[in-house]
């Protein structure tokens, strides 16, 4: 059965239905402005990171703004983009399995489609897959920066898997994907900068040695919300793949600029609408937002406006917080604006994304790649 939206284009944002993704609209549009503006002041390329959105509606919003195109990190993903009309796509991830492979190879008959590799034996599976389907797929060697997650030692380990990846009849070596995502949350704005220029600096390092072998690179991708200023005027890298600053949540909100100040590059846009449902006692408020309508990997959501009070516990279809000094003595019925601990999984739990201008529902956009893991 097909989930209704929870809003009607032109109606009062205080009728839309309870608990729903809403997006600052104003907000929102300054953020995608203002990265996009910093990073061509700073001579790189935006490449976003759909996987916050997981929206063609927002991705080509993105790209109207200048993107060279988007990431995902799910060839699902790509797919839902390839179909919304995004006609370059990054797999910011390694793919393994002939049918996920193949899923792949047949979207790079349709537009330009990268991955990223880490393995010899996945670079073999990868050309394989897109010699079933006369595809030409490009491929970025994944180097660990820093993150301890996917890609192989800079230096000669990535000069050898390039050469690996060259060697392939229908790969095309693309570059290097150097992401440093530890460095993105480190509060201390000093620390996080310093982990992305030692990113920058053995990124620059293998990009020479793989120049000086023949092999030189297209694209060299990383780069977050927390560091994009350094990525994108290190001169080492082309392409910024921040996602979150569309949005932003409470996770980035804690860190701090030069100042010791939070940092103030971004705007928070998104928000979960919820509605007070019970006030069992006087100190006690209950919304109708629980686990199923926010992600708590990151700390439960802030109450928006709210000097930092937060919910304090939830349940699947609960929320829960208590009354402190000098907040509203919410009613049942009131609306509640909640900060998402970490906007990238809240939106996956959602079906669409509320649009709101002047308190008016200006847009209602299907989260199309909703439940896209695999």
């Amino acid at each position: 059965m097909h989930i209704l939206p929870p809003a009607e284009v032109g109606m009062a944002a205080d009728q839309v239905d309870t608990p729903a993704l809403i997006l600052d609209l104003p907000r929102f549009e300054r953020n995608l402005e203002r990265m996009a503006a910093t990073v061509r002041r700073l001579g790189a390329g935006l490449r976003p990171h759909a996987k916050s959105h997981k929206c063609p509606a927002i991705a080509r919003r993105q790209l109207e703004l200048g993107a060279v195109g988007v990431c995902t990190q799910k060839v699902s993903e790509a797919a839902v983009m390839v179909d919304g009309g995004v006609a370059n796509v990054l797999v910011t991830n390694e793919v393994v399995g002939d049918r996920k492979l193949d899923r792949l190879a047949a979207l790079a008959t349709q537009a330009w489609v990268g991955v990223c590799v880490d393995n010899a034996d996945n670079v073999a599976a990868v050309d394989a897959a897109a010699r079933r389907f006369g595809a030409t797929v490009h491929v970025l060697v994944e180097i660990d920066v820093g993150a301890k997650r996917c890609g192989v030692p800079p230096g000669q380990p990535a000069l050898d898997l390039a050469r690996a990846v060259a060697e392939m009849r229908n790969l095309s070596f693309a570059g290097l994907q150097a992401y440093q995502g530890r460095a993105q949350h480190i509060r201390d704005a000093g620390e996080r900068h310093d982990a992305a220029r030692q990113a920058a600096a053995v990124t620059a390092e293998t990009v020479a040695l793989l120049e000086r072998n023949g092999l030189p690179c297209t694209i060299v991708g990383g780069g977050g919300t927390g560091t994009y200023e350094v990525e994108a005027g290190s001169g080492v890298y082309n392409e910024v793949q921040a996602g979150s600053y569309i949005f932003m949540d409470a996770d980035y909100g804690r860190n701090l600029g030069a100042d010791g100040e939070s940092v103030r590059d971004f705007e928070q846009s998104l928000f979960i609408l919820s509605t007070v449902m019970s006030r069992p006692t006087a100190e006690r408020v209950i919304v109708d937002a629980g686990l199923k309508a926010y992600s708590v990997d990151s700390g439960m959501p802030l109450i928006h406006g709210m000097s930092g009070q937060s919910v304090q516990r939830a349940s699947d279809e609960h929320g829960v917080f208590d009354l402190q000094p000098g907040m509203p003595n919410f009613r049942c019925g009131a609306k509640v604006r909640l900060v998402p601990g970490h906007c990238d999984p809240t939106v996956n739990l959602h079906e669409w994304i509320v649009g709101i201008r002047e308190g008016i529902v200006e847009c209602i956009w299907p989260v199309a790649a909703r439940g896209a893991v695999f």
